[in-house]
């Protein structure tokens, strides 16, 4: 069987992401260290507001998971992911801080994934300090592709969850700046 890729994932309804992501396992963050993914947001409202496309990067700092975002210039699912300014030197923003979810907590809205937790992360609220994805790995064999589910948190609500999938890109540089 072949791998499944971002592009099949776009394709699914959103019963069909969901019965997916339950399924899925926790990824590895030594895995996701040092990597830049392609990211595209699945919701209709994403190309309005200009974030269909996007990418995520994940690093360590101070021996801590970390990661950031990219602009993408918007262009079709077949184009290239070319980074805003530019591939070579893009704007990072958009940091968060990556731990495994554990019952009981706040942000323990979906067991067994990652939270990317943009509070963490010293974000101003248009560069998503409301935000808490959680991610998880779609299939055990592909450590290449991972769905996530961004929330936006309402004080102690978590509200509005839509899917996004991750697809491994490039390798990200080191070390990584903060702003």
């Amino acid at each position: 069987m072949a791998k499944r890729t971002l592009k099949d994932l776009a394709g699914l309804s959103t019963a069909e992401l969901e019965k997916i992501f339950s399924a899925g396992k926790t990824p590895d963050f030594e895995k996701l260290n040092g990597w830049e993914f392609k990211g595209y947001n699945v919701p209709f409202f994403a190309k309005l507001l200009g974030i269909k496309k996007f990418k995520k990067g994940f690093y360590l700092r101070d021996g801590e998971p970390r990661g950031y975002n990219i602009p993408i210039y918007q262009n079709s699912i077949d184009e290239p992911w070319r980074c805003r300014p530019v591939d070579h030197n893009p704007k990072r923003f958009g940091f968060y801080s990556v731990k495994v979810v554990k019952s009981g907590e706040l942000e323990s809205k979906e067991p067994g994934a990652l939270i990317l937790n943009y509070a963490d992360g010293k974000n101003l609220p248009w560069e998503g300090s409301f935000l808490r994805d959680y991610l998880k790995q779609v299939d055990p064999d592909n450590d290449d592709l991972f769905l996530g589910k961004a929330y936006s948190a309402v004080g102690p609500f978590r509200i509005m969850p839509s899917f996004f999938i991750l697809e491994r890109d490039r390798q990200a540089p080191t070390p990584v700046q903060e702003k």
